[in-house]
């Protein structure tokens, strides 16, 4: 008993010492280079100086370079204490390979998901910050790294996708977005005048001090889309700044209707009419929806 204490003492005297500087010194790697990537973040991938696009890009690499570098660090930093503890680390490496071959082929989906995700970064498809719709499912890109893509959608609901399962990418805030606005209004008013009025409210919005700077280009009408069944259907569009293009069209929709009521343009809606027959006859009641377009 006295010996194994006295090899005890011995061990951490001279191995105890380095296992304790070997943890040491990979938390403060890791944590010097967390720093770095994080302060090269904040000084290239300022929106304002680079564009929302290079911000975005800077973000999703600055997140893979962290995950990288912690997998490394603590890899690197149990192999060295293998080491300490009297392990031989060299046949351990050289069965590496070999394990890594048979996991490989055992797990060959997580491996497409790996290949996958690479090129998913490497091409620049997406990036953090991003509204996509992958796999069938729609939201805002909060991760990305090799192996899955996590996205928020609207609900708060948090997704988690294999990269191996994305085969469409649906990019609705790539450099820039659009917003469709479709403007339905009664066959009765003047389609040239409805057009006016619309391109006067795209107007006020394009000077608007809030909206303004989100549009980059004029409202662009692009005029009769289609006859509906108690509506002639205009359709419009602003080029906005991405992500913004869904505050633009709910803000167009909330002026236009304003405009319209001012102006007395009638924006159709289905009303129901009562029919109780004729004088005389059996009492019927008769229940017709009927557009107000045609009323």
């Amino acid at each position: 008993m006295e010996v194994f204490v006295d090899e005890l003492v011995l061990w951490l005297r001279t191995s105890g010492v380095r296992v304790l500087f070997i943890l040491i010194g990979a938390f403060i790697v890791i944590r010097i280079f967390k720093v770095l990537i994080r302060k090269s973040k904040d000084r290239i991938g300022v929106p304002e100086k680079v564009g929302i696009e290079r911000a975005k890009r800077t973000d999703t690499l600055a997140s893979i370079m962290e995950t990288t570098v912690r997998v490394v660090g603590l890899i690197t930093g149990f192999l060295m204490l293998l080491k300490q503890i009297g392990i031989d680390i060299g046949p351990l490496l050289a069965g590496a390979g070999v394990v890594g071959l048979a996991i490989g082929f055992g797990a060959q989906s997580l491996v497409k998901d790996v290949i996958s995700g690479f090129f998913i970064l490497f091409e620049n498809h997406m990036n953090v910050g991003d509204v996509v719709k992958v796999a069938g499912v729609a939201g805002l890109i909060e991760n990305i790294d090799l192996r899955v893509t996590v996205l928020r959608d609207l609900e708060g609901k948090v997704h988690v996708i294999p990269n191996g399962e994305i085969s469409v990418v649906t990019n609705m805030t790539k450099e820039w977005a659009r917003a469709v606005v479709e403007i339905g209004v009664a066959y009765k008013e003047d389609v040239d005048s409805v057009i006016g009025v619309l391109k006067e409210v795209g107007d006020g919005m394009k000077k608007d001090v809030e909206f303004g700077p989100m549009i980059l280009e004029p409202l662009e009408v692009l005029g009769l889309d289609s006859f509906g069944d108690s509506a002639v259907n205009i359709k419009v569009m602003f080029k906005t700044q991405p992500i913004k293009q869904w505050s633009v069209a709910r803000e167009y929709r909330r002026r236009v209707k304003k405009a319209f009521d001012a102006r007395g343009i009638e924006i159709p809606f289905p009303h129901v009419t009562l029919y109780m027959g004729e004088a005389g006859s059996e009492g019927k009641l008769r229940i017709e929806t009927v557009p107000s377009g045609d009323a």
